[in-house]
Formats: C-alpha cells, sequence, structure tokens
C-alpha cells in the first residue's frame, strides 16, 4: 500500500494558500503505519491545556518557528515534540492541500509512513492526551462519516466528520482527511 500511495502523493497537485494578509505557517504530518489488520493513520486527543483546538482529535504538528527552515521540517520537529516519533522514522511520501484554520494558519499537512510497529510513543502530556490509531478502511467507510454541526464565532457551520468510538474527527483535521482519502479513490 505505501507504494501506492506513493505513486498517487506524486501525481497530485496540492493546492496552496496565499490568504491576504498571510497568516502564520504551521505543518503537520498524517502518519500511516503497517498493522497486521492494515494500514492505520494516527490522530492524537489534543488536552485541554493547550492553547487552540482544546480536546479535538488532531495531526500531530504545529507553528513553525523561525528555525525550521521549512513548514515539512516543522511538521517533523512538533511530531518529535508531541508524540516522540523521530523524524528518521518516518517517510515522507507527499503533501496534501494547505488549510487555513479557524486559529488563523495556513497548516500544510505531509503525508508520511512509520517504518515500524509496534512504536515507543512519548507523548508530551501537557499537549497530547491519547493517541488514536484508526484503521484505513474504516475511514474510508462511509458509514463513519457524519454531519457534525457546530457553532464557530457566533455562526453555525455543518462539517463532515468521520467517528471513531467515543472520538470525533472533525474541522481542518477532517478536511485534511477528507483530501487524503479522495486521493486514495485511486486504489
Amino acid at each position: 500500500m505505501r507504494e501506492d500511495i506513493r505513486r498517487l502523493l506524486a501525481g497530485y497537485e496540492p493546492i496552496t494558500q496565499e490568504p491576504d494578509p498571510p497568516l502564520p505557517p504551521a505543518g503537520v504530518l498524517l502518519i500511516l503505519h503497517e498493522r497486521p489488520t492494515g494500514p492505520h493513520i494516527i490522530f492524537q486527543k489534543r488536552t485541554d491545556s493547550v492553547r487552540d483546538h482544546k480536546g479535538q482529535i488532531s495531526f500531530p504538528g504545529g507553528a513553525t518557528d523561525p528555525e525550521d527552515g521549512s513548514v515539512l521540517h516543522t511538521a517533523l520537529r512538533e511530531t518529535h515534540e508531541e508524540i516522540g516519533v523521530e523524524p528518521e522514522h518516518v517517510e515522507v511520501l507527499g503533501q496534501l492541500d494547505d488549510m487555513v484554520t479557524v486559529s488563523n494558519f495556513k497548516v500544510t499537512p505531509y503525508v508520511a509512513w512509520l517504518d515500524r510497529y509496534p512504536y515507543d510513543w512519548q507523548f508530551s502530556h501537557h499537549e497530547v492526551a491519547y493517541l488514536l490509531e484508526v484503521p484505513l478502511d474504516h475511514l474510508r467507510d462511509p458509514r463513519n462519516l457524519i454531519p457534525d454541526r457546530r457553532v464557530i464565532n457566533g455562526r453555525e457551520y455543518e462539517f463532515q466528520s468521520y467517528q471513531f468510538g467515543e472520538d470525533l474527527i472533525w474541522g481542518a483535521t477532517a478536511r485534511m482527511l477528507g483530501n487524503f482519502l479522495d486521493i486514495l479513490q485511486g486504489l
């Protein structure tokens, strides 16, 4: 599956965003790994201690620091800080569309493959409450795609969200995931 995903992403032209005025850049990693039951995607449940997106399900990543050099470096650095994944343990397969978030960041998501399982996760307990390892087949099943209504800044929105047990993957993370799953339609 890794080679199929790499091939699809190599043929995909990510949509870039150039908001006016410019927003701070951020990078995240959509990490896949192989398990006996098939590929899984790693998500994290954010704690209630973080500044933005308290208690939400997200991909590991965060805001770019001046010394990062690239948004990909940001995604790898933040993933290491948040869940302990060493950059040399992932292979970056490609990039998804930029997303502008309600917290006013321009997020660039990258798709990566973790080269080992099980992994010795090392959480930042300030930022990460727990991890979700969600089967790719579960996310591709249309029965797990549900409408979710949210009021943000006084306006009501309906998002396409993904249910996994008691957790709901919604907002920018669900949009990034949807972008990835749309690309996988070629499989």
